[in-house]
């Protein structure tokens, strides 16, 4: 381990021997969160955590954070809980955050020009090194000191910054078409906003994000709750009719 990630006087268990093949897609979905929440406990010099500190705090059970980390070799001291530093480090070295990723982002519309200029993706592993739009207004425009290019650029940018992550920010009819041209230039891995499905070849793993689709499951949970205020709200009505009825029932 650096010198610079490892915690004084902590020793390095045996079994890290970097990326684990066979990880839960639930595990490394949870990886991101412990990772953040212990950037946050270290930043507060927190130097070491419990079991039921830590999966508090990133809203999980305690036994499912103890599995989820033992895919990872690591287990902790008993007694006194995991380092800080050094379980932030071992998570950050399996979602492969103690290098540098270049990121190329194709599309610079509002979301495109938002994602470009998010600070929070230097501080975690990732460099945005290359900004495509079709847009022929944009292409010279600058944005976080990187300036955006023609989309005729994009396998010259994904050449001249070794870019194996590419993030597809173009409407919905044009996504497929750059995701092909990012996989044939060497793009392997792909963070898709576009409003679609995009096909790609085994070998080439793609993530979707949409925030529609986020949005419609939170109305569904709020109008859940809504629909059982309602029915608690009408549950005491009745009873409140029942107690003013029974006396008058009983009487009779």
């Amino acid at each position: 381990m650096p010198a610079a990630f490892r915690p004084t006087g902590a020793s390095v268990p045996t079994g890290l021997n970097g990326v684990r093949r066979g990880i839960p897609e639930a595990t490394v979905a949870r990886l991101p969160i412990y990772h953040r929440v212990l950037t946050s406990m270290r930043d507060d010099d927190v130097t070491t955590v419990s079991s039921e500190e830590l999966a508090q705090a990133c809203g999980i059970n305690s036994a499912k954070l103890r599995k989820d980390l033992s895919h990872l070799g690591s287990y902790g001291t008993r007694g006194v809980g995991y380092g800080v530093d050094y379980l932030r480090y071992q998570i950050a070295r399996e979602l492969g955050l103690t290098q540098d990723w270049p990121v190329v982002i194709v599309g610079v519309g509002n979301l495109g020009h938002a994602l470009a200029g998010y600070a929070g993706f230097a501080s975690r592993g990732f460099r945005i090194v290359g900004l495509i739009d079709a847009d022929a207004e944009r292409v010279g425009e600058r944005i976080a000191d990187v300036e955006v290019r023609g989309i005729a650029d994009l396998e010259a940018v994904v050449a001249e910054n070794g870019a194996t992550i590419g993030v597809v920010a173009t409407p919905a009819a044009s996504a497929q078409s750059v995701c092909d041209r990012l996989v044939a230039a060497g793009v392997t891995s792909i963070l898709n906003f576009a409003p679609s499905v995009l096909t790609v070849p085994e070998g080439v793993d793609v993530r979707k994000v949409d925030l529609g689709t986020e949005l419609q499951i939170l109305a569904f949970h709020q109008q859940r709750r809504a629909t059982a205020r309602s029915a608690d709200a009408a549950g005491g009505d009745h009873q409140a009719d029942d107690a003013h009825t029974w006396p008058e029932a009983v009487a009779r």
